[in-house]
């Protein structure tokens, strides 16, 4: 009788914890208007979200990122969305349908597997030829090289108008989507997919310093004499310097203390001279 009893709180907790887990998590696959896999096949991430492989003739495919088998910040299986892009030498860009009114939240996937420093790729990102919801992105000073970055853009659309930032433009059942060209390099794109629904609902990836890193994995492959450095600690910049390298401290204090050492001996040799 008592453990039948002392069982029941235990029931009563575990079935809490399911419904404020199934109340905090709303988010649904069903609710994803539009994926892609940019430069890509179809794919089904962890999430259940269906993104189907890129058909567009905007930009330019690349697998370059297939070097990388992991990537920080994700796990194994879903770093084939990030092995993947579409870029360009100019501005480029994709056309995504509407599922009539309410809110979306447009969820852009990036990774650096180029660049090894912050600086060389910057662009932008233009919504409806109207809104700019990126400007002077920079992926690799953000995260570092071969971990996921997300851009997550919420916007609402309402009796024909896209709202976004206090700013509003004309829209009817679909809208434009273009990465701009900067001056610093092309702009690129891994994956994306358009949400319809609140933007607190939206899987997010885990913050960077309490990701699992693939870089030290990544970089032994590309280099195995080179010291890996933990992304979390120093993203970017050069190797620092030993701040005891320019101070003549260390060699001054030896001949004091010899100097010191010397006088009083050189006194009793003298006395006793």
């Amino acid at each position: 009788m008592d453990t039948f009893t002392s069982f029941w709180p235990f029931v009563i907790g575990t079935l809490i914890v399911c419904n404020l887990t199934l109340v905090c998590c709303e988010f649904s696959p069903k609710d994803v208007v539009y994926a892609v896999n940019c430069g890509g096949d179809y794919f089904k991430d962890s999430h259940g979200i269906n993104y189907q492989s890129d058909e567009s003739s905007s930009g330019i495919a690349s697998d370059f990122g297939k070097q990388f088998l992991v990537f920080g910040r994700v796990s194994q299986s879903d770093s084939v969305l990030y092995q993947t892009e579409k870029w360009n030498h100019d501005t480029f860009g994709y056309d995504l349908p509407l599922d009539g009114d309410g809110d979306y939240v447009l969820v852009l996937k990036f990774s650096e597997v180029y660049f090894n420093s912050p600086g060389a790729k910057v662009f932008g990102v233009l919504l409806n030829d109207r809104h700019r919801v990126i400007s002077d992105l920079d992926i690799y000073e953000k995260v570092g090289k071969a971990v996921a970055h997300e851009e997550y853009i919420p916007f609402s659309v309402q009796n024909g108008k896209m709202n976004f930032n206090g700013e509003s433009s004309t829209v009817y059942d679909s809208f434009r989507l273009d990465f701009l060209k900067g001056e610093l390099d092309n702009p690129k794109i891994n994956a994306f997919y358009l949400y319809k629904g609140d933007i607190k609902d939206v899987p997010r990836l885990p913050p960077l310093s309490s990701a699992v890193k693939s870089e030290q994995f990544n970089e032994e492959q590309e280099e195995e004499d080179e010291p890996i450095v933990p992304r979390d600690k120093i993203l970017s910049g050069p190797k620092a310097e030993d701040p005891y390298i320019n101070d003549e401290t260390s060699l001054v204090l030896p001949v004091l203390v010899a100097i010191g050492c010397a006088v009083p001996i050189t006194l009793c040799l003298w006395k006793l001279g």
